[in-house]
């Protein structure tokens, strides 16, 4: 039987493609609605997370250039080569200024800092430097810093000499730890502490106890002769000579006993040669002269 066909009719709807597509399209609505909801809730924009994840891709893109270049050297290439034009632009080193100089060597500090001139500002190491500058005696301390455009300025910290040092060879001046640091004739010695004996530079910190507890002998002391390597033998400026005994808190124990007999019986300045008071029960007095006049005076006796 023919089938009639009608124009406009509509066309019949299949069940099957209607319900699938039915899904599908509710997925992609739930999926942008949560997408939206996340972006309510985060405190930056989607242009703004796009452009973070750009960030975050050239950084990496970046790191790894780094690397690379670091294994091949390139790094050390061309911070050479920056400094070089950094150089030829007029940042280099064409002058040294030294400060705080006083009794060093102002040459000795020259020397070693003259090495860096015409070199470009960013290639000189100053902690190098620094560490040149403190081999030198006479530095306790040494501040290097830049001066653009093309001046390296040093600031000396000298050690203070606080004794001199007695020894085979000569006179030394040394510092409160016992560093020496100069040779020095014996005219320039005249009116300092001198110190001798073996291992005395290692005791300098315990001479200045030992006579800070007697502060009234302190200035009268001209030379400390460290005996022995245990105790300390004081020479005053009258020549006379106090032995004190080994340990710390007996030799501080005599001498402010001596202080005080000196206060009581005026020992300094007299007829006394030399004091002994390694017992502390004690003291011993040595007047010279004496033993032979008293041989004198026993004969005079029996003749």
């Amino acid at each position: 039987m023919a089938e009639t066909i009608r124009r406009g009719a509509r066309p019949v709807r299949r069940q099957g493609r209607g319900k699938a597509g039915g899904k599908g399209g509710g997925s992609r609505s739930l999926g942008g609605m949560a997408m939206d909801a996340l972006m309510r809730v985060l405190p930056f924009t989607e242009d703004q997370l796009h452009k973070a994840f750009l960030a975050l891709i050239l950084a990496l893109v970046i790191a790894a250039a780094v690397l690379v270049a670091s294994l091949a050297g390139l790094p050390q290439m061309a911070g050479a080569r920056a400094a070089d034009a950094i150089g030829d632009a007029g940042f280099e080193v064409r002058q040294v200024e030294v400060r705080g100089v006083e009794r060093l060597d102002e040459l000795a500090v020259y020397e070693r800092v003259l090495g860096v001139r015409d070199r470009a500002m960013p290639l000189v190491s100053l902690s190098a430097l620094r560490a040149s500058l403190l081999e030198l005696p006479w530095v306790g301390d040494a501040r290097i810093s830049r001066q653009l455009p093309d001046t390296i300025v040093v600031d000396i910290v000298e050690r203070e000499p606080h004794a001199v040092l007695r020894m085979r060879s000569g006179l030394a001046l040394i510092d409160e730890t016992g560093r020496r640091l100069e040779a020095i004739s014996p005219a320039q010695a005249r009116g300092q502490l001198v110190v001798a004996g073996e291992g005395v530079t290692q005791k300098v910190a315990a001479l200045d106890a030992l006579l800070a507890a007697a502060p009234g002998l302190q200035e009268q002391v001209v030379e400390a002769e460290w005996v022995g390597q245990r105790r300390w033998n004081l020479t005053f400026a009258t020549g006379q000579v106090l032995a004190l005994p080994q340990g710390e808190e007996r030799s501080r124990t005599a001498l402010m006993s001596f202080a005080k007999l000196d206060g009581a019986n005026r020992l300094l300045g007299g007829q006394v040669a030399s004091f002994d008071m390694r017992n502390p029960e004690r003291i011993y007095m040595r007047v010279p002269g004496r033993a032979a006049a008293a041989a004198e005076a026993a004969q005079a006796k029996d003749s």
